[in-house]
Formats: structure tokens, sequence, C-alpha cells
């Protein structure tokens, strides 16, 4: 039996949740792809259009790219509270458990994205009370909550 299930998601039209219970440090999901050079991605005008991009960084020569029906781990949304992460090993990625997580659950990680002038084109919809509004890797977001603060000013 799959641990996940694809179903409407609150936070981007679709997503996978828990098919049952999942215990903590669990394996959920392979995220599967084409693994390509960072100069494929620099070049590749399909990274660059304004539409989803399912690309994970995995080292500094290779990045792999998601963006095939077949990866049904594409379909996992981010949250500013996640109950998974990414797991490296070599070139492989696995999505697992970061806590206990109920049947019925989106599984959801943090996607990591980087706080830079472009922060503003990835808003969040996750509805987590430590959201700031936009996917931005946790360790970055307290520069975007002192932004929101100083502009209520």
């Amino acid at each position: 039996m799959k641990l996940y299930k694809q179903n409407k998601s609150n936070i981007n039209r679709r997503g996978l949740f828990a098919n049952k219970d999942i215990k903590k440090d669990t394996k959920i999901i392979y995220y599967i792809g084409k693994i390509i050079t960072k100069k494929q991605t620099e070049k590749d005008p399909k990274f660059n259009n304004g539409k989803a991009i399912y690309l994970f960084n995995i080292n500094n020569k290779y990045d792999l790219d998601g963006d095939f029906t077949y990866n049904t781990a594409r379909l996992i949304n981010h949250s500013c509270n996640p109950n998974c992460e990414v797991e490296s090993k070599g070139l492989k990625l696995w999505i697992s458990s970061i806590r206990d997580i109920k049947k019925n659950e989106e599984l959801s990680y943090d996607y990591g994205f980087s706080f830079d002038e472009n922060y503003k084109e990835f808003p969040c919809k996750c509805g987590s009370n430590n959201c700031c509004g936009y996917i931005v890797r946790e360790g970055s977001r307290w520069r975007i909550k002192d932004k929101r603060k100083k502009s209520n000013r």
C-alpha cells in the first residue's frame, strides 16, 4: 500500500496526502526526474518562463529536473510548518517524515527558496501560524517579517 494519495489541496490546487498514519523518519516517496548540469539549467528557457518549476539543486554541478508526470512527488506543496523534508544521498532524493503524520494530512516540506530580490514572485498559501507570506527558507523568513513590521509603522 502506498503511503500517499493525490487529492485537492488548500495550499495549491493538488497535493499529496497521507494514505495512512506515517511514523517519524519514514521514507515516503522518491523524488524522480532527470539529472542535468547547472549549465543546462541556466540555458533551458523552461526554468525561466513563469511556470511552476520542479527543480532541485543536488550539488554544485547537478540539478534534478522533476517536471515529469511520472514524478508524483512533485505534487508535495511547500509549508512554513512542514511535516517532511528532502533527504539527499548522492544524486537521489527522498521525501521523509520529520514527525508523525496522521492519515489524510497533507504532506509538505520547506522548499528552501533563498531570500533575494525575487522572493515576492513566490507567495505562500500554507496558512501556518509562522508563515511570512512567501516561499522562503526558514532561516531567512525573519527578514520578511522584519519588513512587514517596518511597513506597518
